[in-house]
């Protein structure tokens, strides 16, 4: 054999070694973040559960003296045995079903799941000491639930905190496409910081659809499917066309099966349907896809489980804050005017009602109103508009405190326990304002307003009106009772923030 066909072989060879120590090394690096992430995550999971019935029973035995004598150390360290070991059934069902360590899910979805896991491993737990002879405290079985439910979520949002501050979370993601779906889809994701998903360029599909190199400060670049040959496989690909590119939609994901990149979504260009409650399937051995949709608010069940929360929350909260109602009511009469006043809203059906509140403005508001928008033509303009003016005269001192801290609503808790409203639900609107609903009228209509809703906690009167309008539409349309117990905590930190109160 020639020498120079030696040498050749000799570097194709080294060539070929380097190349496959390259790829072994970056797949070594990949299992490894991967296995440390998951690892952080499950462990974050299991030390609070853990942790918990100790810290109940710390506390408990600062409270009672004799703690010992209710519960026997014997049995103690009975139930702690029993707690490790659900502690880690509960680790396992998160990363095998739940996939909670290697999926990325939204904020919100995932705190249900977990919760929901939680709920499901107590009544376990609590089902296999009814079998057994242990002496337990009730106090600490309930304790040790309480903290258990606080500091899993609690940890394992520490956790991607700080898996998201070292980068090892954070995952480059490029979005195939260069419409609205692609700018619709990358306003969602950024919103939510617990996917990961750092957004590094729009890809256009087709011919180019705008002049700019830029959207949203992210580049903007024209590529075929060859370009996925340059780009990393870890990287994460929403393929978000436009509903006239199905050709070149179905050529991307093609190369993505075919090229084994394992990170790929869809984000379809439906619209207006429902999505908490939709199912997808598929029929064998055909390419079409099935969504099951329904309505939520449209079952009985559903309805009849609101109407529950609605009367156990509003009456419990009149309760609790029954000194406070009366104070706030105290000080608005000092005026001499009333101190609650009903306004005219449209509830569920268009069928009107009272909607009351604690008096925010002088007596003789209408003159003023009046007054304003015929001598001001920019307050003519704002009211025109959004129906709420941000310097109103009308408002009296007290009546700005009210409004800020959203005390002045406190009173449509008494609507709520009438069936008038919900704690959770579309703004309520007066009759002028149903022609601007225009098509999505009839979401509104299928509710009762609320004391709070999703336009309450998206910026309230900083948000235009069209989109107060697609948020009360999404909201019907979506309802469940999770997304209320979402909403309610949400409110609390607006209202804490007095974020687009006025």
């Amino acid at each position: 054999m020639p020498r120079f066909f030696y040498a050749e072989k000799i570097i194709y060879a080294h060539i070929i070694n380097r190349t496959t120590r390259v790829y072994c090394e970056e797949v070594m690096r990949l299992i490894v973040k991967n296995a440390l992430v998951s690892t952080t995550l499950a462990l974050s999971d299991f030390l609070g559960f853990i942790i918990s019935p100790y810290l109940a029973i710390l506390f408990l035995s600062v409270v009672l003296n004799n703690y010992q004598e209710v519960v026997p150390p014997r049995d103690i360290e009975s139930w702690l045995g029993l707690h490790w070991l659900l502690g880690f059934c509960c680790v396992a069902w998160y990363s095998v079903r739940l996939r909670h360590y290697f999926y990325r899910k939204t904020f919100w979805f995932e705190l249900k799941e977990i919760l929901r896991t939680l709920a499901i491993f107590a009544v376990i737990e609590i089902a296999v000491m009814a079998f057994t002879t242990w002496s337990f405290s009730r106090y600490l079985l309930v304790i040790s639930w309480m903290l258990i439910l606080v500091l899993v979520p609690l940890f394992r949002m520490v956790a991607k905190k700080l898996l998201n501050m070292s980068g090892l979370w954070m995952r480059d993601t490029w979005i195939i496409g260069n419409g609205n779906n692609a700018y619709e889809a990358y306003k969602a994701i950024t919103s939510e910081h617990n996917l990961g998903l750092r957004i590094v360029g729009f890809v256009e599909v087709s011919k180019p659809m705008v002049s700019q190199k830029t959207v949203f400060g992210v580049p903007i670049i024209h590529a075929s499917a060859d370009w996925l040959n340059t780009i990393d496989k870890k990287n994460q690909f929403i393929v978000a066309v436009e509903s006239t590119e199905s050709e070149e939609r179905n050529m991307w994901l093609r190369n993505f099966m075919i090229k084994g990149y394992r990170y790929v979504s869809v984000i379809p260009t439906l619209r207006g349907m429902p999505l908490d409650s939709t199912d997808m399937s598929f029929i064998f051995s055909h390419e079409v896809m099935i969504f099951r949709v329904q309505q939520n608010l449209a079952k009985w069940s559903s309805r009849l489980s609101k109407r529950l929360f609605d009367i156990v929350g509003s009456l419990s909260i009149i309760i609790v804050l029954s000194p406070l109602l009366i104070y706030i009511s105290r000080k608005v009469k000092k005026d001499g005017g009333p101190s609650i006043y009903g306004h005219e809203r449209i509830g569920k059906g268009g069928k009107p009602f009272k909607c009351l509140k604690f008096r925010s403005m002088v007596i003789n508001s209408k003159e003023v109103l009046d007054q304003l928008l015929n001598n001001d033509l920019e307050a003519k303009e704002e009211w025109d508009k959004t129906f709420k003016l941000k310097n109103d005269p009308r408002i009296t001192k007290i009546g700005h405190f009210l409004r800020r801290t959203s005390l002045d609503e406190l009173p449509q808790l008494f609507n709520v326990l009438k069936g008038e409203m919900s704690l959770v639900g579309p703004r309520p609107i007066i009759t002028a304002e149903l022609e601007r609903y225009n098509d999505e009228v009839d979401y509104y209509l299928l509710s009762k307003p609320g004391m709070t809703g999703l336009w309450q906690v998206s910026g309230r009167s900083d948000v235009d009106y069209e989109t107060r309008v697609y948020l009360d539409a999404w909201y019907v349309k979506n309802w469940s009772m999770w997304n209320d117990i979402a909403i309610l905590f949400k409110t609390i930190g607006v209202v804490l923030k007095k974020d687009g109160a006025y």
